[in-house]
């Protein structure tokens, strides 16, 4: 083991090491340790690269939160714990991002829970790290899902949902910088379940149109199988939302609100949160894709694009079997659909994942958004071995993360590895446990 250790560090000070996927190469630059970190269920760590430093959040090996950081160009991590601790929640994980005079924020650990919240007093110094017991001081007491991204104008926001599943509100909050201060984005919240559901989104995504668009389903209980009404908005500002037709909608958004339901898929339909996807075709029209059952009772994805006043919806796969899903708590997905995207020569591609038939590459008719083609799946962007299982504790997998930030070098990515057991619907399990597992950044370039 000290001699593996030896070698991975010479790699990373003196070069690389070239390997072949069989069918392109990967230059794996450097794999550096980072941590010990907890394998009894899986939960998000993130990733953030900001020159000359990197930074990890990541839970331990004793599952207490942990922020490390490095300098890009040395193998050797700084690390501070802070003042959490995961629970048997796989919701509970954690995101970085830094503001405009580079000080991170760093929230997570949340599922329907008071806010967790941390910022560094010095910019990039995880040393300096302080716990902040309010941002705008209401719907803070109940928060899951928390997110950073950048607005229009180069706003920093954060998003999360207030309240729980089958009843929760979507909240924006956007910084001040001058002040280190967070205010509303909006005068209420985004969508509203109106105490009976609660959207979950995918999105806002800024599309090649120069609008954000979100597509979500709403959901009306804990139970997943409860979720219904595919839906859709855009915005340019992130403040003021328009529907497809481009009509003005009054905030907050509900199931009610006019031209907002793509397709009106009802409760028990085969429609799950998180399947719901939003991609663009060639000519920069959002087409969204998610799957629900058939007339037959069977698992099928569709994709649906605006086209003469009203929203096509196509069946894309024509599949026999049927993946019935309900109750609450993490579930281990049994099909994962992907976005549209145009392939650069005037086609469209879409990928899918089926429990029975593997990973698949279509190629899709452009107008009719059908699959008419198979196509070869594309090199992997992982390294050769990456989800190759080091422990031989049964039930594990391998989990990864990708880079929040920006590498120095356009020709550089970096990834996190590490292995842990599957979803347990976020109860306890009973021992034996695994033992912790090494986290480990990859540093490639293809």
């Amino acid at each position: 083991m000290k001699f593996c250790k030896h070698l991975l560090l010479l790699a990373f000070l003196l070069g690389s090491v070239v390997v072949s996927s069989g069918q392109a190469a990967v230059e794996v630059v450097a794999t550096v340790p980072v941590d010990q970190v907890w394998a009894g269920h899986p939960v998000g760590f993130a990733l953030l690269t900001h020159a000359p430093l990197q930074f990890v959040a990541y839970y331990n090996g004793d599952r207490e939160l942990v922020v490390a950081s490095r300098k890009l160009d040395e193998s050797a991590w700084k690390r501070i714990s802070l003042p959490e601790r995961v629970v048997w929640d796989s919701h509970n994980y954690l995101t970085l991002a830094l503001d405009d005079q580079e000080h991170l924020h760093l929230s997570g650990n949340l599922h329907v829970n008071p806010l967790v919240y941390f910022k560094t007093e010095s910019p990039m110094d995880i040393t300096s790290f302080v716990r902040l017991d309010r941002l705008v001081g209401t719907e803070e007491s109940r928060m899951t899902y928390p997110r950073f991204f950048r607005g229009p104008a180069g706003e920093f926001i954060f998003t999360y949902r207030d309240g729980s599943s089958g009843s929760g509100n979507q909240i924006y909050n956007v910084y001040d910088a001058s002040d280190q201060s967070w205010a509303r984005l909006l005068d209420s919240p985004l969508t509203d379940g109106e105490g009976k559901m609660n959207a979950y989104m995918d999105g806002p995504r800024l599309g090649p149109d120069g609008f954000y668009h979100s597509v979500w389903v709403w959901r009306d209980t804990p139970d997943c199988a409860t979720n219904h009404h595919v839906s859709y908005m855009r915005s340019r500002d992130l403040r003021h939302w328009e529907n497809v037709r481009g009509e003005a909608l009054s905030l907050p958004v509900t199931l009610q609100s006019p031209g907002t339901v793509v397709d009106p898929v009802s409760p028990g339909g085969g429609l799950i949160n998180g399947n719901a996807k939003l991609g663009f075709d060639g000519e920069k029209r959002p087409v969204l894709t998610y799957h629900k059952y058939d007339a037959d009772g069977n698992s099928q994805v569709y994709n649906a694009r605006w086209a003469d006043g009203s929203w096509a919806i196509s069946q894309a796969t024509n599949w026999t079997s049927r993946w019935q899903f309900q109750g609450g708590g993490s579930i281990a997905f049994k099909v994962r659909v992907q976005p549209v995207k145009a392939d650069g020569d005037g086609g469209l591609i879409q990928e899918w994942s089926h429990w029975e038939l593997g990973r698949e590459r279509w190629q899709l008719d452009l107008e009719s958004l059908r699959a008419t083609k198979k196509l070869p799946l594309p090199p992997s962007t992982s390294p050769p071995g990456f989800h190759r299982l080091e422990s031989d504790f049964s039930g594990l997998t391998v989990r990864s993360a990708s880079d929040s930030g920006k590498s120095p070098d356009p020709r550089i990515r970096y990834m996190l590895r590490w292995e842990t057991l599957g979803p347990n619907r976020d109860r306890p399990r009973t021992p034996p446990l695994p033992p912790p597992s090494a986290l480990t950044l990859y540093e490639i370039r293809r």
